[in-house]
C-alpha cells in the first residue's frame, strides 16, 4: 500500500508546491488504517463520496505554497485512482460486503420500546 507521503510526492509532480501542501489530505484518506490495517480500510473513504467528504473537510480548494489554487477534489481523485485504478462508488464497496446474521437486528426495536397496548376488554 502506498504511504500518504508517496501520494503527496505524486501530487507535487502533478501540480507543484511541496509535500506539506498535500500530506494532510492524503493522510485523511488513509486514517482508516488506524482501525483496519489492510486494504479493506479503503472502503471507508476510497470512493466517490469519500472524495466529496474530503472537500467538505478541507474546503473546495487549497492554496499551495507557490500560491497556486487547486480543487481538493483533484487530490482526492488522484489518491483513490492511484490506490484502486479507478474511482468506485460506495455501492461498489457495499456490494462486496457479505451479509452476516449479526448485521441485522435479531429483535425489531419497536416491539421492545413501543409495545402494543394491553387489551382493556
Amino acid at each position: 500500500m502506498a504511504h500518504p507521503y508517496h501520494h503527496a510526492l505524486s501530487s507535487v509532480k502533478k501540480w507543484g508546491g511541496s509535500v506539506d501542501d498535500y500530506l494532510p489530505l492524503h493522510t485523511w484518506f488513509d486514517q482508516s488504517k488506524e482501525i483496519l490495517a489492510d486494504f479493506r480500510h479503503r472502503a471507508l473513504r476510497h470512493h466517490a463520496e469519500g472524495i466529496f467528504m474530503l472537500e467538505t473537510v478541507y474546503g473546495p480548494t487549497i492554496t499551495l505554497s507557490t500560491g497556486r489554487v487547486i480543487p481538493t477534489r483533484w487530490i482526492g481523485e488522484q489518491h483513490v485512482t492511484e490506490d484502486l485504478g479507478r474511482i468506485p462508488s460506495f455501492a461498489d464497496w457495499a456490494r462486496a460486503i457479505h451479509p452476516e446474521p449479526w448485521m441485522g437486528r435479531a429483535v425489531p426495536l419497536h416491539t421492545t420500546v413501543d409495545p402494543p397496548p394491553a387489551n382493556q376488554g
